[in-house]
């Protein structure tokens, strides 16, 4: 079985660690990476590769970021390409970037069957670029690999045929368990953990448009964290979009007491920091997984999520970035809290399970 694997953003590497060691182990089976270089710079990309033990992908397409539709055209254009000319026998793809929607696309118009990790998530926010991505994915896909229940439901609610929905479990529980004892055996970390290994920190990350591309939730944000940091030092890697919009906006965090602003962090010194903190803020959709992995409560700054179960189960707060005092409040309520319970993504066997049926060939 010829796979062409699509991968574009850091979330989407580290699901393709755990998938790609699995299919790697049938002799059968011949798995090649493209990239579309939707993340491109070397915190972003290339550090995962290497961290991760990634093969080098076969194609690089170097397209990196730009608007919606022209990134998402762009990306559609060339991997449409490397299809007609390789014809595999599927298409492989993660989460919910525009590399998975164009991949999809490509893919699909070719007639080439589409495997889908992750499917079924759903925030209901037609607003969000995701959802539109991840909506129109599971509509072409052949293969739906479902990450939790609630996401099974939301696929027969949608009308799509029982049997290409697959509930499996969560990749990223497979990778988290097979790489934290890789982070913590090793000697080499990044400098900030020097500067608060002997005292408690929260752990942020912000990153979606939704928030770096509206200057008010931007602000809030900001303003939210510094007040955390006046009480508890705040570790705050910063993605390049991220950056950029706070340059744009003159919003000074360099300077702030407490608040350590440092560039991204690969996914190894990611859930080192994730293990230590004692909370962590993000608008991440893989790191509120991870905190709960980890049993670290986590604060969303979003109106939703897709990872719902969290919510249910007191793992997770949401806390939509609109007002500063309604922020620092969720954030000093989790502090300190645990949720009950619960085991919701499987039981880190879930690349295994998806490797053996896009082994069986369903028709």
């Amino acid at each position: 079985m010829n796979i062409i694997t699509i991968v574009g953003a850091r979330p989407q590497f580290i699901k393709a660690a755990a998938l790609s060691a699995a299919l790697a182990s049938y002799p059968a089976v011949r798995e090649r990476l493209l990239h579309t270089g939707q993340h491109f710079d070397d915190n972003m990309s290339g550090l995962f590769f290497r961290e991760l033990g990634i093969p080098a992908p076969a194609w690089n397409l170097g397209l990196g970021s730009g608007t919606q539709g022209g990134m998402t055209g762009r990306q559609l254009a060339a991997i449409e390409q490397v299809l007609i000319a390789e014809r595999p026998d599927a298409v492989l793809l993660y989460g919910d970037t525009n590399s998975t929607l164009a991949g999809a696309l490509a893919a699909a118009k070719l007639q080439i069957p589409v495997a889908h990790v992750e499917a079924g998530l759903r925030s209901f926010n037609r607003r969000m670029p995701e959802e539109i991505n991840r909506v129109l994915t599971d509509h072409v896909s052949h293969w739906l690999f479902a990450p939790t229940e609630s996401a099974v439901h939301n696929l027969q609610r949608e009308g799509i045929a029982a049997a290409q929905v697959h509930s499996v479990g969560d990749v990223m529980f497979d990778a988290a368990l097979h790489f934290a004892g890789i982070a913590r055996a090793r000697s080499l970390r990044h400098p900030v953990f020097a500067v608060v290994a002997t005292r408690p920190f929260v752990l942020a990350t912000v990153h979606r448009a939704e928030n770096t591309d509206a200057s008010e939730r931007l602000r809030v944000i900001v303003h939210a964290l510094k007040a955390l940091a006046g009480g508890i030092d705040v570790v705050w890697p910063l993605h390049p979009r991220t950056r950029k919009a706070l340059a744009s906006l003159g919003l000074a965090v360099e300077s702030t007491a407490g608040l350590h602003c440092i560039e991204p962090l690969g996914y190894l010194d990611m859930i080192e920091m994730e293990q230590a903190a004692q909370m962590v803020v993000t608008d991440s959709g893989g790191v509120q997984k991870e905190s709960f992995f980890f049993g670290r409560p986590c604060v969303t700054l979003r109106d939703e999520t897709e990872w719902v179960e969290l919510v249910d189960a007191g793992w997770n707060r949401l806390a939509p970035p609109t007002c500063v005092a309604a922020v620092t409040a969720a954030f000093h309520a989790a502090l300190g809290s645990a949720g009950v319970p619960v085991r919701p993504y499987g039981d880190g066997d879930a690349a295994q399970r998806i490797a053996s049926t896009l082994l069986r060939r369903a028709d």
